[in-house]
């Protein structure tokens, strides 16, 4: 095995690890939440998977982004939450039975919702794609749709132990990440550097701050909830939006980077949000 494939492989474990963490501490009432909650759900899903792909198809066709930079921009729009973001929003104040939710439904609707999204942005810009969704189904598979359900069974029958399993498994699953991820990052530097220039920092801090705008807004009253779907609709799987975009456009060899840069990004653009949010909800905390 070449050290290549060696972080891949990583970068695939420790993600697991993380999404099988966050089954020990959820229950299956929790990852169907927003089954019981329509408008809850309609709303959710207006913001990720409507109103965000219009908004990077915008970005796409009215400026002269660099084609990596256009192409990531969407791809990222019609992914699922990330892995690893249960654990942030958690600590912002979510609600379990929201951040579970939506983390399960993002990514079953994501199989479906994120081809056709695909194929419309295709025909509103007069370019035949299409993507199978097997292909955005085996990835999310592979970091959400198994290792979650493990978690949510080894919870059922284990459910002394399951909690401090989870802490246990969670907190070696990000260590892992943190490990793997930092040689991919440094070997694609030069190349993210390279994408820097005609407007692709606006684009992806625009992306990021329209993002958080419209889930703070669709929401809900309820302060939490707010900060949730922000965050989620703001922040999306870089692995599936890979999958997407290697699918359509197999010949830009610099999406992989324009997807790390836009990761880097978006972190330093969102930080005010979330000291924000986060500010908040301590103070509402002793009130609630």
């Amino acid at each position: 095995m070449t050290i290549a494939n060696l972080i891949r492989f990583a970068l695939l474990i420790s993600t697991m690890l993380v999404v099988f963490g966050f089954g020990l501490s959820s229950t299956v009432r929790d990852a169907t939440s927003l089954l019981r909650n329509p408008s809850l759900l309609v709303r959710s899903l207006l913001s990720m998977n409507v109103l965000m792909p219009l908004f990077a198809a915008l970005l796409a066709g009215a400026f002269a982004l660099r084609p990596a930079i256009a192409i990531a921009l969407i791809a990222l729009a019609v992914s699922p939450m990330p892995p690893v973001l249960p654990g942030k929003e958690l600590k912002l104040g979510g609600h379990s039975d929201y951040v579970f939710g939506l983390f399960r439904a993002s990514a079953v609707l994501s199989i479906v919702l994120a081809p056709l999204t695909v194929a419309l942005i295709g025909v509103a810009f007069s370019r035949q794609v299409s993507v199978a969704p097997l292909a955005i189904a085996k990835t999310l598979a592979l970091t959400v749709l198994v290792p979650f359900p493990l978690g949510l069974i080894a919870r059922r029958l284990l459910p002394a132990s399951a909690e401090r399993a989870s802490r246990i498994v969670g907190q070696i699953g990000m260590w892992l990440l943190i490990i793997a991820f930092a040689p991919v990052l440094i070997k694609e530097w030069p190349a993210m550097m390279t994408l820097i220039g005609n407007g692709t920092v606006a684009a992806l801090v625009a992306f990021t701050v329209v993002g958080l705008v419209v889930g703070h807004l669709l929401g809900g009253p309820n302060p939490d909830n707010r900060t949730v779907l922000a965050v989620a609709t703001a922040s999306r799987h870089p692995g599936v939006a890979a999958t997407l975009a290697t699918a359509v456009f197999p010949e830009q060899t610099l999406v992989a980077p324009a997807l790390l840069l836009y990761l880097v990004i978006s972190a330093i653009a969102s930080a005010p949000y979330v000291l924000w949010r986060r500010r908040l909800h301590k103070e509402l905390a002793p009130a609630s």
